[in-house]
């Protein structure tokens, strides 16, 4: 008995031993992180009738606080444009791709730390982290999502006058893909290699 009991153990270990070996890809660190990396992706269509759940949303917009800025001056914000009406005067001047929840970063340049030696403005660098941040929660909370860049700063600003004091720098579309118009299109994977991409010196 004892001993078909120790085969056991060692047939378990071992078929844990294989599935680690399946699932660890990467030496250090997490594979879930390094996935979430891989299977992110710019989302060109939401289902705007599936909402998203407020909890989920507190967690993205947690890890935009926890982003790090230049002295740690955090001179960003973000506005959540959830409510009908809202998103009706959003859409106005933006479609945000049927997007049930769009996230407006903005920053203020006076608030940012200045690079002395040319003068360089951190401010914009600053928001580009927090919307990698909120990006990559927002995937890691199973939404998808898409970084929109293409859109007239004014009219951003007219439509919610709430971002009048800040310049809009990106807005963050989340929700969930609409189907096969949400999904990944052909240039997701492409990618430069390593080698084009990284000099060691």
């Amino acid at each position: 008995m004892k001993l078909l009991s120790n085969i056991g153990k060692i047939l378990n270990r071992a078929a844990f031993s294989d599935v680690d070996q399946k699932i660890k890809k990467y030496k250090y660190g997490s594979d879930a992180f390094m996935n979430i990396l891989e299977s992110r992706y710019s989302c060109q269509a939401f289902d705007s009738n599936c909402p998203v759940s407020d909890s989920k949303l507190e967690m993205i917009l947690e890890a935009g606080r926890l982003a790090p800025s230049a002295k740690n001056l955090q001179p960003t914000r973000i506005w959540v444009v959830k409510s009908e009406e809202a998103l009706a005067r959003l859409r106005a001047v933006h479609p945000c791709h049927g997007a049930p929840v769009v996230l407006i970063v903005g920053c203020r340049n006076e608030e940012a730390w200045v690079r002395e030696s040319d003068g360089v403005n951190a401010a914009k660098t600053d928001a580009a982290i927090v919307l990698t941040h909120l990006m990559l929660t927002a995937t890691d909370a199973g939404l998808a999502n898409m970084w929109i860049w293409d859109f007239d700063p004014g009219k951003i600003r007219e439509a919610i006058p709430e971002t009048r004091e800040h310049g809009v720098y990106a807005l963050l579309a989340i929700g969930h893909p609409a189907k096969g118009a949400g999904d990944p299109t052909e240039l997701h994977s492409v990618r430069k290699s390593i080698d084009e991409l990284v000099r060691f010196l």
